[in-house]
């Protein structure tokens, strides 16, 4: 497994951007697919988006489709999540989750073994 801290998240107002970032440790970051969710309060925790271990694939959620990217830089062993013409909607606490294996399509939580701590993303309207 490795683990995961992310960072960035903060207070924007509606319209406005923010760029997250999933710092990982360990050797084998490139093999893993992935992920950001989100969990609103008293809501679910949601896919957001993966992305391959080569960075040359990414999937979305239809409701972020278009105005957030994934992207990872392996060198790095940094994943991040830029988001831009945010909404009220998107208030959530961010996690970045890794797995091994393949498939960016495969996005159940349970299928992702490492989880960070969670930043917190406000919009205000």
């Amino acid at each position: 497994q490795v683990q995961l801290v992310e960072s960035g998240g903060g207070l924007v107002q509606a319209g406005g951007s923010l760029r997250l970032s999933c710092a990982a440790s360990g050797r084998t970051f490139s093999t893993y697919v992935m992920g950001w969710f989100r969990q609103a309060p008293g809501k679910e925790r949601e896919f957001v988006a993966t992305i391959s271990g080569s960075g040359g694939a990414t999937f979305y959620a239809d409701s972020v489709k278009g105005r957030f990217t994934i992207s990872r830089d392996n060198a790095k062993n940094t994943v991040y999540l830029q988001m831009n013409s945010l909404k009220p909607e998107d208030t959530a606490v961010y996690y970045c989750a890794g797995r091994s294996g393949f498939g960016i399509t495969v996005v159940a939580g349970e299928r992702f073994g490492s989880w960070g701590q969670g930043t917190q993303v406000t919009v205000s309207s």
